[in-house]
């Protein structure tokens, strides 16, 4: 691969990611602007309309059919027997028109004593067409990288109140090609596995005379091996995240409920050495940048609470807060409202999300309306639609 095809790739790349928002040209300049980079990018983005809705979360939330991206320990408390739903994104329609992101989710409980439940989502993110060149600058093909996981998973509740789920992922990232006509053949394809642990706690307090729901959960996502395009010359790690969220669910009125959540989460990726860390210490710099590269990705975890260049204050920097509130009206018209943060210094994303959903005995659909309050970011205006299906409901349908 050429360099100026290796340019135009990396930039499509970085556009599609959606993790590295612009900010101003002075915070770029800034030492302090330091986001955390990692491969397969999009297995960050979000790809349902509901948890988008508010603000991008959905580790406490109730559980739905596309709790597999959230909290797969949900599904042992989901109140149909089987779901499945199709999710999708056009991704950075202000940019471009071609590149998407799709997903399909979907569980079904187990056993006679309805508390555990397997479960599975596949997800294709698509970048569109690219058109290859030459070191003159001439067109030579036009390619279309992608990426995909598939994961299974299972869960179970281990009490009334609690329960836990792991799952299993398959990822492929068909981001780096290769080109035997320059001789080139040396970059390719990249897989990788990870692994989800998750918990979830609900419990049901009276308010006055009012029995309301509150719930924890978390998740440990995409904890596995490291990507690489080019035979672990330059590896990088997966999207490792935290997630910690909190809702509690009241009623306002007979029908009428009202659920008030909040999410933070963190991304367990070490951050890569920078030379102007080091005071220009080129030496000191490789040594670093090399064991970065070395570093398993377990390791890399445990080390992303605590290697932030800027102490403790950078760390915090790295912590992403969602708040949303959802309003049912009898779990069939629903309407949503979130906020997303994250620090200008580790990729400046911050903006609004609005959306509905209506559902009926067998279906329900749901949209999602992003509005990006930081200056020039791509993510403005981004929508998304869901389409869920309850294999109950369809079953009545046929029994009636």
């Amino acid at each position: 691969m050429n360099y100026l095809k290796r340019i135009s790739l990396v930039a499509v790349v970085l556009l599609a990611s959606g993790v590295v928002a612009w900010a101003d040209d002075s915070d770029l300049k800034n030492a302090e602007f330091n986001p955390v980079t990692t491969g397969v990018t999009s297995l960050s983005i979000t790809p349902d309309a509901r948890g988008a809705s508010m603000g991008d979360q959905g580790a406490a939330t109730d559980p739905d059919v596309n709790s597999q991206y959230w909290n797969p320990s949900k599904y042992a408390f989901a109140y149909s027997r089987a779901g499945v739903s199709l999710s999708y994104t056009p991704w950075l329609r202000k940019l471009v028109n071609d590149i998407f992101l799709a997903d399909l989710s979907g569980y079904w409980k187990i056993g006679s004593q309805d508390n555990q439940a397997v479960s599975a989502s596949m997800r294709y993110f698509s970048l569109g067409e690219v058109q290859t060149t030459d070191g003159s600058g001439a067109t030579l093909s036009s390619i279309n990288p992608f990426e995909m996981a598939f994961d299974v998973g299972y869960s179970r509740k281990l009490s009334e109140k609690f329960s836990m789920g792991v799952a299993l992922r398959y990822i492929y990232s068909d981001l780096g090609y290769s080109s035997y006509a320059d001789g080139a053949g040396d970059v390719k394809g990249a897989s990788a596995f990870a692994a989800d642990i998750s918990g979830y706690f609900v419990t049901y307090p009276m308010v006055g005379r009012n029995e309301c729901q509150w719930a924890l959960g978390f998740n440990l996502s995409n904890i596995g091996s490291k990507v690489s395009y080019d035979n672990g010359n330059e590896p990088a790690f997966l999207p490792a995240n935290l997630k910690l969220g909190t809702s509690f669910t009241f009623p306002l009125a007979d029908y009428h409920n009202l659920t008030l959540s909040a999410e933070a989460n963190k991304l367990m990726v070490p951050l890569k050495p920078r030379l102007s860390d080091f005071d220009g210490n080129n030496e000191e710099y490789e040594q670093a940048l090399q064991a970065w590269k070395d570093q398993s990705s377990i390791s890399g975890i445990f080390k992303s609470f605590h290697d932030a260049p800027g102490g403790f204050k950078e760390e915090l920097r790295e912590i992403m807060l969602s708040v949303g509130a959802e309003y049912n009206y009898n779990q069939q018209f629903f309407l949503r409202a979130g906020y997303f943060h994250e620090n200008k210094y580790k990729g400046n994303r911050q903006y609004f999300g609005l959306g509905a959903g209506f559902s009926l005995s067998v279906l329900r659909l749901d949209a999602s309306y992003m509005i990006a309050t930081a200056q020039n970011s791509p993510l403005d205006q981004t929508l998304r639609f869901t389409l869920s299906f309850d294999m109950d409901g369809i079953k009545g349908l046929f029994n009636r």
